[in-house]
């Protein structure tokens, strides 16, 4: 257990809840600030780490429970050990350790994490890091389902954080 690839956010609290000021119901709502992540363990041989953030409980208007995508980044070097608070949106501006990260559309159509606002709570938020056994080269605009249909098959390892708003 203690070598496992884990995902952490330090800021949640005890009970798991996503705190508000990631959320569109707080300070969020006018910055969509992205949370802070933290890993451990990236299993060996990783080439790059990949993040797909989602509200697994998210309604369908017309149906069926279908996740809803808040955050897609790819391209994470494998020695980088986080994205720090309000990560998102600062892409052009990152160089360094976060140099060659990319951030995704999610489901509201835009770039990068846009935090929840719900017309009902206890929605599950799952945060998977995948670890790659080889980088990614899938475009331009990059997608929760390009990601996923791309890293068929390069899987080493899953990491999974589930917060709940």
């Amino acid at each position: 257990m203690a070598d496992e690839f884990r995902l952490v956010f330090p800021t949640i609290n005890k009970e798991g809840r996503l705190p508000r000021q990631y959320t569109q119901e707080g300070q969020g709502a006018k910055k969509n600030i992205s949370p802070p992540l933290e890993w451990y363990n990236v299993p060996e041989g990783t080439k790059t780490l990949a993040l797909v953030v989602q509200d697994i409980d998210a309604p369908d208007p017309s149906g069926p429970i279908v996740p809803w995508t808040h955050w897609v980044v790819v391209n994470i070097p494998p020695t980088v050990k986080r994205l720090p608070e309000g990560f998102s949106g600062k892409e052009e501006e990152v160089d360094g350790e976060f140099g060659g990260i990319k951030e995704g559309v999610n489901d509201f159509k835009v770039p990068g994490w846009r935090g929840p606002k719900l017309p009902n709570h206890g929605h599950r938020f799952e945060f998977k890091l995948f670890a790659l056994d080889e980088e990614l080269n899938i475009g331009n605009k990059v997608t929760k389902d390009k990601l996923l249909e791309a890293i068929q098959g390069h899987v080493l390892g899953e990491a999974v954080l589930v917060a709940i708003f």
